[in-house]
C-alpha cells in the first residue's frame, strides 16, 4: 500500500453508496408511483371501483396476467401490489430466464412459505416462455407457493397455454390517452422544478409520439431539455428534428400488423376513403412490406366488392405489378390508388357468400353424379347408357338460353348467388330474373 494512500473505512463505503445513490435517474424511475391512486391511464383498474382496488379490498389477490402496450404501468402495479398485500416481490424476465432460472426462484418462494412469507413472482414477457416453461408454473400458483404477476404485449390467447390462463385472471392495460400523458409531463416538470421548452403544438406533437407510452413520453421530454438552449422554445418542426421522432409501436408479426391491416380492410368495407387511406399510411410508415399491402388489397377486391364492380381486381392487380415495376416510394402512390379505388367501389359480397354456399354444397352432397345429359359420350357404350342424350345447345336456343337443369337430380336445383341492387350486379341481377322467368315458363 503506497504511504499516501488511507485504508478503506466503513464510511467511505457508506459515502460511496450515498454517492451512488444519488448519481442521476431517468425520469421514468424518479417518478415511478409510489402507491396505486398515483398510476395514471389505468382507472378501470386502479381507480376507486376498478379492478384491482376490489381486489384488494376483498383482500383476495389471485394470479394474474397483465396484457397491455409498453409503458402502461404493468411493471409498477405489479410492485405496489405485492406492497398492499405484504408479498416479497421477485421480478423475472422471461428473454433472460430458462428452467434452472424458474426452479430457483421457486425454490426460494417454497423456503419464504415456511417462514409465513408469501411471494409475488412478476414475470416480464411471460409470453416468451415456451409451452414447457409455462406448465412449469402450473404446480406453484396451485398450491400457493407463489402469486404470479404475468406482463405481456402480446394477446394472451394466442400466446400462453390454456393450463395456465385458467388459474390466471387476464387484466388489460390500455395505452395511455392525452389527459394521462400530459398528466405525467406535469408531474415532471413539478418535479424538474422548471417548464418543456415547447410551444403548444410541439407539446401536443410530443404527446403523440409517445404512442400512448408513459416511460417513451417521459424519455421525450428529458431529450427536450438536454437540448434547449437558454430562452429557447421548440415548433413541432425544430421537435422532430431533436428527437428523431421515436418509431411507430407496430411490431409486423403480431398484433399491431393485424390490428392495422384489420382496420384497413374494415375501412375500405365501409367505404371510408380518408381513414382506409390512413391506416395504409400507418403500414407503411411502419415498415411493413408494401406486397403484403398489395395482396390484401386484392383480397378486399374480391371479397367486398366482387362484381358489384368488376374493375376492382384489374385495378387492384395493376396496383400490385406497378408496385413490382417501380418500388419504393413511386410504387406506393399505385396502392393509395388502389386502395382509394376499392373504397369508392360499390359493395357486394355475393359472389364470395356465393362460393361458400355452393363449397358447403358440396361438401355435404358427397359424389353426386352430374346429370347424364351434360355429361360427354366419347364411347359407344356411353353413348347407349344415355351419356349426352338430350343436351340442347344454349347457342342454338331462343335467347342463347336453354333452361336446362344442369343440378344431380340427387340434389335438386339450388340458389347460392344472389346479387345485389348495386353497381354492375344490378344489371346481373336483371339477366337472373330474365333467364329464371324463362327456366319457370320452360316448364
Amino acid at each position: 500500500m503506497s504511504p499516501r494512500a488511507k485504508p478503506r473505512t466503513d464510511a467511505s463505503l457508506f459515502q460511496a453508496a450515498a454517492l451512488d445513490h444519488a448519481a442521476p435517474r431517468p425520469l421514468a424511475d424518479k417518478l415511478r408511483p409510489q402507491k396505486l391512486s398515483d398510476v395514471v391511464g389505468q382507472e378501470a383498474l386502479v381507480g376507486p371501483d376498478g379492478a384491482l382496488t376490489r381486489m384488494l379490498g376483498a383482500r383476495s389477490l389471485g394470479s394474474l396476467v397483465f396484457w397491455g402496450p409498453p409503458g402502461t404501468g404493468k411493471t409498477t402495479v405489479a410492485r405496489l401490489l405485492a406492497h398492499e398485500t405484504d408479498l416479497e416481490f421477485q421480478q423475472i424476465s422471461a428473454v433472460f430466464s430458462g428452467i434452472a432460472d424458474l426452479k430457483k426462484v421457486f425454490g426460494e418462494a417454497r423456503a419464504r412459505r415456511e417462514i409465513g412469507k408469501g411471494t409475488l413472482l412478476f414475470v416480464d414477457e411471460i409470453h416468451r416462455f415456451n409451452r414447457a416453461q409455462q406448465d412449469s408454473f402450473l404446480p406453484v400458483m396451485e398450491d400457493g407457493t407463489v402469486t404470479l404477476v404475468g406482463a405481456t404485449t402480446e394477446n394472451p390467447s394466442f400466446e400462453l397455454n390454456a393450463a395456465l390462463l385458467s388459474r390466471a385472471r387476464v387484466l388489460v392495460f390500455k395505452p395511455l390517452d392525452e389527459a394521462a400523458l400530459e398528466q405525467i409531463l406535469a408531474r415532471a416538470e413539478a418535479m424538474e422544478g422548471k417548464k418543456l421548452p415547447l410551444d403548444r403544438e410541439a407539446r401536443d406533437t410530443l404527446i403523440r409520439m409517445a404512442d400512448g407510452d408513459g416511460r417513451a413520453v417521459l424519455t421525450l421530454a428529458e431529450e427536450v431539455w438536454r437540448a434547449a438552449r437558454a430562452g429557447e422554445v421548440f415548433d413541432p418542426a425544430s421537435l422532430v428534428e431533436i428527437v428523431q421522432r421515436r418509431a411507430p409501436l407496430y411490431d409486423k408479426s403480431q398484433d399491431g400488423h393485424y390490428n392495422l391491416i384489420s382496420a384497413l380492410h374494415k375501412s375500405v368495407r365501409g367505404s371510408d376513403p380518408d381513414a382506409a387511406l390512413y391506416y395504409l399510411a400507418r403500414m407503411l410508415d411502419a415498415g411493413e412490406n408494401p406486397l403484403y399491402i398489395a395482396r390484401r388489397v386484392v383480397r378486399m377486391a374480391i371479397e367486398d366488392i366482387g362484381l358489384a364492380d368488376p374493375q376492382a381486381l384489374v385495378i387492384t392487380n395493376a396496383a400490385k405489378d406497378a408496385y413490382d415495376f417501380l418500388g419504393s416510394p413511386e410504387g406506393e402512390l399505385a396502392l393509395a390508388e388502389a386502395v382509394i379505388y376499392v373504397a369508392t367501389a360499390p359493395k357486394s359480397n355475393a359472389a364470395y357468400a356465393a362460393f361458400g354456399n355452393a363449397m358447403r354444397a358440396a361438401k355435404e352432397g358427397g359424389s353426386l353424379v352430374p346429370p347424364k345429359h351434360i355429361l360427354n359420350a366419347p364411347t359407344k357404350l356411353m353413348q347407349e347408357e344415355g351419356y349426352s342424350q338430350g343436351y340442347e345447345y344454349d347457342h342454338n336456343a331462343d335467347g342463347a338460353f336453354s333452361g336446362q337443369d344442369y343440378f344431380p337430380e340427387g340434389l335438386g336445383r339450388q340458389k347460392f348467388y344472389e346479387p345485389v341492387e348495386r353497381g354492375f350486379e344490378r344489371e346481373i341481377k336483371k339477366r337472373l330474373e330474365y333467364w329464371a322467368k324463362l327456366r319457370t315458363n320452360k316448364k
